[in-house]
């Protein structure tokens, strides 16, 4: 089986370790410095450039490309990887993009531009936002399912218009007689993973995911959520799965990584949260866990705070090299086609899981 693995590129500034949760390298953040700062001046090596190392990095490491996310107080994935890609030679670029801030003929034409200067590297990462302040930032309004419903029918128009002489009068978008330009005409369509936990997002990723990606979640749970994926689909998606790593020598330098993170985590709050059901799921699982880290194990090296050491995902992977790789071929087993991971700091860790994980994979040909 050949499986996909990808490495997460920040976006948004890179912190030195789990254990202090500022944006030191790079990024728009109060408080964070250029990669290259010295003696309070910057020296010229940027933000960008460190986004291009970790991805060189990542591309030496045997990863197939890199998630670019996509967030109010990130750069734009789209114009990030026209930057990155001339900084690698195959490494693919999943731009992630909320459909409801681009048209899909200018999304089309913007895709198949990259798709022939890259010679086919853009995948996509469909998503349709979490609704809350962060939506608000966007200019969105539109609510949880009707925001599935025009991802959906944006898919539609899109791909008509790869094909050409496309029309569509809908409820969102209204086309006539839309297609590429002859020049741009003929680059491979992007593979398409789509996110989302509610019935509205399983629904529409039923119909049009290459791959339904999934936040980590307890094993039992994703298998029930692929499960409902399946029983919407009439040609069912391949499965994909965002994993955080910590992996070490030992499990004890591991988990006294977390220990030292969780001392040094800020007070967690729940401000500004949004409808998002993958953000409700993953509180639920670990609903009466205290404030001791280790209860946040809620299955063997399946541990639920790394939210609370950095921005994004509650769920991840602890452990030494090859209990981490076991948990990976378990997910593999699964069912599951295509791996994006991340680790802080990004550039040290895609060198570490690349030189001491991936080789331990049983299920990756």
């Amino acid at each position: 089986m050949t499986v996909d693995i990808y490495w997460r590129i920040h976006m948004e500034g890179d912190q030195p370790s789990l254990r202090r949760r500022v944006r030191s390298r790079g990024g728009f953040a109060p408080g964070g410095t250029a990669p290259g700062t010295r003696d309070g001046r910057d020296d010229g090596y940027s933000h960008a450039d460190y986004m291009a190392e970790v991805a060189r990095a990542a591309e030496d490491s045997g990863f197939t490309g890199g998630l670019l996310p996509n967030f109010p107080h990130t750069d734009d994935p789209w114009a990030a990887a026209a930057t990155l890609a001339r900084e690698t030679t195959s490494y693919r670029f999943m731009v992630a993009f909320q459909p409801g801030f681009l048209h899909p003929v200018q999304a089309a034409r913007m895709t198949a531009t990259l798709q022939r200067a890259t010679g086919g590297r853009i995948v996509y990462n469909v998503i349709s936002g979490g609704g809350g302040p962060a939506q608000l930032w966007w200019g969105d309004k539109v609510d949880h399912d009707d925001r599935y419903a025009r991802t959906s029918e944006f898919l539609d128009v899109l791909k008509g218009v790869w094909q050409g002489g496309h029309t569509h009068r809908g409820r969102f978008y209204q086309v006539e007689n839309a297609g590429l330009p002859e020049e741009l005409a003929g680059q491979p369509f992007p593979e398409i993973f789509f996110s989302g936990s509610s019935p509205a997002a399983i629904d529409a990723a039923g119909r049009h995911a290459d791959y339904y990606l999934s936040w980590l979640e307890p094993f039992e749970a994703l298998e029930e959520k692929f499960d409902a994926v399946r029983a919407h689909s009439a040609t069912p998606p391949r499965f994909a799965v965002r994993v955080d790593l910590l992996a070490r020598e030992s499990e004890e330098e591991a988990w006294a990584e977390i220990e030292a993170g969780w001392r040094a985590r800020p007070r967690e709050s729940d401000a500004g949260e949004g409808d998002s059901v993958g953000v409700r799921r993953s509180r639920a699982f670990l609903a009466g866990a205290g404030d001791d880290p280790r209860a946040l194990e809620v299955a063997p090296h399946v541990w639920g705070g790394f939210s609370r050491l950095r921005d994004g995902p509650a769920f991840g992977l602890v452990g030494d090299y090859h209990q981490v790789a076991d948990r990976l071929d378990r997910l593999l087993d699964l069912g599951v086609d295509a791996l994006i991971l991340a680790g802080i700091p990004h550039l040290e860790e895609a060198r570490r899981v690349g030189r001491h994980v991936l080789p331990l994979l049983k299920g990756r040909s």
